[in-house]
């Protein structure tokens, strides 16, 4: 079935380290990730690696392979060296470059790409500012209002990335959505990575169902990211997290294997987010 159909068919959804020890000086590493780096062992896997310390709450029987698979699983100093790529400074501007409702109306640009897209209120907006957290001067509004996002939101990550805040699907989405989003996804040449974001509470919805199948159609590589992790029990957390990851497993092909469990809240898996974008976008040397 074509993607434009799968869209238009469903219109009426529409509307609906060392725990204390010394760390080793040898690259640059953000103030706020040196203090997560000072954390106690615990604390620190739950901060940095949400899956893995997820993970110990399996019982033995649940069968092993779902979540043992740690097909990124970078060092404390992969990760430090990529909180450089989004800290701004003087030398590497972080910077809002432009909105667009229609892709000729896009910045061109030679530099990789990725782009976020998810259900209108999935915490979209709060990711890509936490992402942004080491660049206080680029303004991400986060509203209380789902829907809020209407165009394409373009920006630049110095001479590394740029990276697109797409508007959310489902309830209160643009009027040309459907004719934006594809387009885009569908001619972008230097979009390297596509992460679709879904809500750990309520799991995979119609309309995510839609754009999974979307970005199946365009054989584009994807990656899925649950948001609001802090916001259930670990024992419904982690059946949500069970039953995302066997669908990944057995429906899709184009979806990378391993999901990105994240809080916008207490930053749990956003250090690792960072480090994953820099490493798909050919910064992580």
């Amino acid at each position: 079935m074509a993607a434009a159909g799968l869209w238009r068919r469903t219109g009426r959804l529409l509307e609906m380290a060392p725990a204390r020890g010394g760390w080793p000086r040898l690259y640059s590493t953000s103030p706020a990730f040196a203090d997560v780096l000072r954390l106690p062992q615990k604390q620190l896997t739950k901060i940095v690696y949400p899956l893995r310390e997820l993970a110990q709450y399996l019982v033995t029987d649940t069968g092993p392979g779902l979540l043992e698979q740690r097909l990124f699983d970078p060092s404390l100093e992969d990760i430090a060296r990529a909180e450089s790529v989004f800290e701004a400074t003087a030398r590497n501007r972080v910077e809002y470059l432009s909105s667009a409702v229609r892709l000729d109306h896009a910045p061109s640009l030679q530099q990789p790409e990725v782009c976020f897209i998810g259900r209108s209120n999935v915490g979209k907006s709060s990711l890509i500012k936490a992402l942004f957290s080491l660049a206080p001067d680029v303004e991400v509004r986060v509203s209380k209002k789902p829907g809020h996002t209407k165009k394409m939101n373009f920006f630049k990550v110095g001479k590394y990335f740029t990276l697109v805040d797409m508007p959310g699907y489902g309830y209160r989405a643009p009027e040309d959505f459907v004719d934006m989003v594809e387009a885009y996804l569908k001619e972008r040449k230097n979009l390297k990575r596509t992460f679709l974001l879904v809500d750990s509470v309520i799991g995979i919805t119609k309309v995510d169902n839609i754009a999974i199948e979307m970005c199946e159609e365009f054989a584009l590589p994807y990656v899925m990211v649950l948001t609001k992790i802090d916001k259930s029990s670990k024992g419904y957390l982690l059946k949500q997290v069970l039953q995302i990851q066997k669908f990944v497993n057995t429906q899709t092909q184009g979806c990378f294997p391993q999901l990105f469990p994240i809080s916008a809240v207490t930053y749990s898996g956003v250090h690792l987010l960072k480090c994953f974008i820099a490493d798909i976008t050919g910064n992580l040397k």
